[in-house]
């Protein structure tokens, strides 16, 4: 057994502005591309596995807690719960058919972080009053990452989702995600996203420490 498994975490619930959420065609290709991302700079791991065994989530999951921790980077796991508390990662991001959020916090506890998926004003105040730590908002456009995706929001849905969300009086970040380009960085910051989940644009770059600079510089910038 690996020994971080049962060592404390670094529990600090700071929200990163980048998310990187996991691809490959095989558990292998996942780690190779969590690595190559954790080497240029990211500090913000979401390992999403679909149409996976358990037992190979587990796996990976573990290996992937290894991997962060030589990077002093957040592991967060899609979906399993029971994986992440088992692989003590910091914590999960659930979608609207995963584990329900209060049902999570009871297994994880209130010091590892919850991210919730949502698509509507509807969706984020349910996440709000069961007591996520973050938001993941979108689409913004098509993506091929996800099977079944919810209604696209564009630029236009944002603006309109995010202005009725600061009326909310909190302070639970709320993250971009959804077939995001860096040339959309900038008006999402704009628009009130405090950052944005990619995939494909790190893992298929060449140089993926140039893209991750100039959106943590850009989130750096107060709006």
């Amino acid at each position: 057994m690996n020994q971080f498994l049962n060592k404390p975490m670094n529990l600090q619930k700071e929200i990163s502005a980048l998310h990187y959420i996991s691809q490959g065609e095989n558990a292998k290709v996942h780690l190779e591309n969590i690595e190559r991302v954790l080497q240029a700079g990211s500090n913000w791991i979401q390992l999403r596995l679909k149409e996976t065994s358990a037992k190979e989530v587990l796996k990976t999951a573990i290996a992937a807690r290894e991997i962060c921790s030589a990077y002093q980077a957040k592991l967060i796991i899609n979906d399993h719960v029971k994986v992440a508390k088992t692989c003590n990662a910091d914590g999960v991001h659930l979608g609207q058919q995963d584990t329900g959020i209060l049902e999570a916090r009871q297994i994880l506890g209130e010091e590892k972080i919850i991210g919730g998926t949502a698509n509507t004003l509807q969706h984020c105040v349910d996440h709000l009053q069961n007591g996520v730590d973050y938001i993941g908002l979108g689409p913004l456009r098509f993506t091929s990452t996800k099977k079944k995706l919810s209604p696209i929001l564009g630029f236009s849905g944002y603006q309109e989702l995010i202005e009725k969300y600061s009326q909310q009086e909190n302070t639970v970040p709320i993250i971009a995600i959804g077939g995001i380009t860096l040339n959309d960085i900038e008006e999402l910051r704009e628009i009130g996203l405090s950052g944005v989940a990619v995939s494909g644009l790190l893992a298929h770059s060449e140089h993926p420490e140039k893209e991750i600079q100039q959106i943590l510089d850009r989130f750096a910038v107060r709006v």
